[in-house]
């Protein structure tokens, strides 16, 4: 899809103002560009731990990416504004609305990314909690594979608990791809789980890219 010049460069301005804010007060750094599907979309499954999260993950693609916002956000004078010119996906408060599983699926099938949180929420310990199953009919429809990330320091930067951030190293890290075979192999329980189990392990990377130890 090409956008209109306004809007992708829009986007170009906030990418550029997100890296050099990330990389100067929290210090960012990522890895696992490898595992980034090439020529393809991708349902990109993230654990959530704080209103970082999306631009922890945005930034570390130079394409725009698609984001899913909850419906109230939109509503917010300033930030509901923002949220819509760079084109977020309205979801309901139970997870994605009727015309938010069309929209995504359209993106999808156009060869476009969308980050999705599965948890539904941010954690309230900085662990990986149980997932929600709606992102398996997305993979599933949309044919696209799944893409594990992990995030770790955002919890700590801006926990559900703080009204404002604070300053601390901030690491994200992408794990191999579940392939479009293996998402047909697996009952959405067993995609559910491995999902889990690799977003855990991106998480656990992403600590150890801290310099701490990973968690049980």
């Amino acid at each position: 899809m090409t956008r209109p010049l306004w809007k992708s460069a829009g986007y170009q301005f906030f990418w550029v103002l997100c890296w050099l804010i990330a990389k100067s007060c929290f210090g960012f750094r990522w890895k696992g560009r490898e595992h980034i599907p090439r020529g393809t979309g991708a349902l990109i499954c993230a654990n959530h731990q704080s209103y970082f999260d999306p631009v922890l993950v945005g930034i570390c693609f130079r394409k725009q990416i698609n984001f899913l916002a909850r419906n109230s956000l939109f509503d917010l004078f300033l930030f509901g504004r923002l949220i819509q010119y760079l084109e977020a996906i309205p979801i309901d408060r139970d997870g994605l609305s009727l015309s938010g599983i069309k929209e995504t699926l359209r993106r999808l099938k156009r060869g476009e990314m969308v980050l999705i949180f599965p948890e539904g929420t941010r954690t309230l310990d900085g662990q990986v909690g149980p997932l929600k199953p709606g992102f398996c009919a997305l993979a599933r429809r949309g044919k696209v594979p799944i893409l594990p990330v992990g995030i770790d320091g955002a919890y700590d930067a801006w926990p559900r608990s703080r009204r404002w951030p604070r300053l601390t190293r901030l690491r994200t890290c992408f794990g191999p791809p579940i392939t479009l075979e293996e998402i047909a192999q697996l009952t959405d329980e067993q995609l559910m789980a491995e999902v889990h189990r690799r977003i855990v392990a991106c998480h656990r990377e992403a600590r150890r890219f801290r310099g701490l130890a990973p968690e049980a």
